[in-house]
C-alpha cells in the first residue's frame, strides 16, 4: 500500500442467513502500526514508540502518547510530520510520524517500558504508583461535580458520535465531554489507549491543557494506562461502560479522581470520588 491508509477497509465476505449463503461487502476498522520517531535541533533520532492504531488523527495520538507518558511536553514539540527519512519506504510513510523536538531528546533507555504496544491492551505505563509522583499531583476535589442525569446520558452520547463505530462495529471510542454533559470532543481507534492518546493529543495541541474542567467517558474497560493518561491531561472524571481493573482503582483513589464504571442505563459503580457526583439530583 503506497496510499494513506484510512480508517476503514472494504472486504469481501460469504454471509449465512440460516442455511443460505450470499456473497457481499463488508467494512472493518483498518489496523496498521504506527511508528512514533524523535528527533531533536542537533540531529538525534530515536524510535520511541510502535503501536497498532486506526489509521486518523496520528499527529495526535503521537502527541497525546508523549504528554501521557511523560516524555515530552506539549510546548516541546516544534514541529509533528510523516516521516520522510530515507530508510522509510513509501509504502511505510504513512504510518510512521515524526515528532520535532525543540529540546533533545529524552533519556528513553531509562524508562522502565519498552514502547511497544498492540492495539489490543496497553502495556503499563511506569513501574508503579509511586513513579507517579514525581510528575502528577493528585487532582482538587472541587473542580467538577455532576448530576446522576448528566452520568447516565454519557454513554449514549459517546455512541452517537461514533460514525466509524457506525459502518464497522469493531472500534472503542473516548469523549470528552463538559460537567453539563456536552461533547467537546471523541476519537476512535481499535486500541481503547490510542482513543485517549488522540484525544488527549488534540487538547494539547490546540492548547486546552489541563482538563480539569472536563469528564473522560471510555467504551469498554478502564486500565492503569488509560488513569495515568487522563491524571497526566488533569481529567477529575473518568467514565466507562466496563469495568475498571485493580490498579485503576488505586491511581484513582491515590491521586483524587473520580472513576465510574459499569455507565449502563440508569446504573453505575462509583470506585473512587464519588463526591463529585450530586447525589439525589435529577
Amino acid at each position: 500500500m503506497t496510499g494513506r491508509p484510512g480508517p476503514t477497509t472494504r472486504v469481501r465476505v460469504r454471509r449465512l442467513v440460516g442455511p443460505i449463503g450470499d456473497d457481499r461487502r463488508d467494512d472493518l476498522a483498518t489496523e496498521e502500526p504506527l511508528e512514533i520517531r524523535l528527533t531533536s535541533l542537533d540531529g538525534t533520532r530515536r524510535t520511541v514508540a510502535i503501536t497498532m492504531r486506526t489509521p486518523g488523527h496520528d499527529f495526535e495520538l503521537a502527541a497525546g502518547f508523549l504528554h501521557g507518558e511523560g516524555l515530552v511536553a506539549p510546548d516541546g514539540i516544534a514541529a509533528i510530520g510523516y516521516c520522510t527519512d530515507e530508510d522509510v519506504p513509501p509504502e511505510a510513510r504513512y504510518n510512521t510520524v515524526t515528532v520535532r523536538l525543540r529540546g533533545p531528546v529524552p533519556d528513553l533507555p531509562a524508562l522502565d517500558r519498552h514502547f511497544v504496544t498492540s492495539s489490543a491492551c496497553g502495556v503499563c505505563g511506569s513501574a508503579g504508583l509511586d513513579a507517579l509522583h514525581d510528575r502528577c499531583r493528585p487532582l482538587p476535589r472541587g473542580s467538577v461535580t455532576l448530576t446522576p442525569e448528566i452520568l447516565y446520558g454519557l454513554p449514549d452520547r459517546l455512541r452517537e458520535a461514533q460514525g466509524v463505530f457506525g459502518k464497522t462495529g469493531g472500534l472503542h471510542a473516548a469523549g470528552l465531554f463538559t460537567a453539563e454533559g456536552e461533547p467537546v470532543a471523541v476519537r476512535e481507534d481499535v486500541g481503547r489507549h490510542n482513543a485517549v492518546d488522540k484525544l488527549i493529543g488534540w487538547s494539547a495541541l490546540t492548547g486546552r491543557l489541563p482538563l480539569d474542567r472536563h469528564v473522560l467517558m471510555v467504551s469498554g474497560r478502564t486500565s492503569y494506562e488509560i488513569m495515568q493518561k487522563a491524571l497526566a491531561a488533569g481529567i477529575p472524571v473518568v467514565c466507562a461502560v466496563s469495568a475498571p481493573s485493580s490498579l485503576a482503582v488505586d491511581l484513582a483513589r491515590e491521586f483524587g479522581m473520580t472513576l465510574v464504571g459499569f455507565l449502563r442505563g440508569e446504573r453505575c459503580n462509583v470506585y473512587s470520588g464519588h463526591e463529585r457526583i450530586r447525589e439525589g439530583v435529577e
